[in-house]
């Protein structure tokens, strides 16, 4: 399967002097509230020393560049750094994801 971006399913948005954006906000909450309500299977993961959100998406989802999901999953912001002891939600599969997003 062929990566997806964050943006992949945000339209642009143009603010009041006319310049484009894409705001990743709305789907970052989508993902956080399908992770809540349980359309999106998740397993937990605790943060342990040197661990990166990157790392933990080449490990749980194959793909390094799915660390977003991870953080908008688990509700945390945007540092691919995290303090151990952190508790992680972490999604089963990235196509569930994309399927909940589509």
């Amino acid at each position: 399967m062929a990566s997806f971006s964050r943006y992949s399913f945000i339209p642009t948005i143009k603010n009041d002097e006319g310049i484009s954006f894409q705001s990743t906000n709305k789907i970052n909450v989508r993902i956080r509230y399908a992770v809540l309500n349980g359309s999106i299977e998740f397993k937990t993961h605790t943060v342990q020393e040197g661990e990166r959100l990157d790392s933990l998406a080449q490990l749980y989802l194959k793909s390094s560049e799915y660390w977003w999901v991870i953080a908008a999953a688990s509700g945390i912001g945007w540092s691919l750094q995290i303090p151990p002891g952190t508790l992680l939600q972490v999604p089963v599969g990235i196509d569930s994801v994309i399927g909940y997003l589509r």
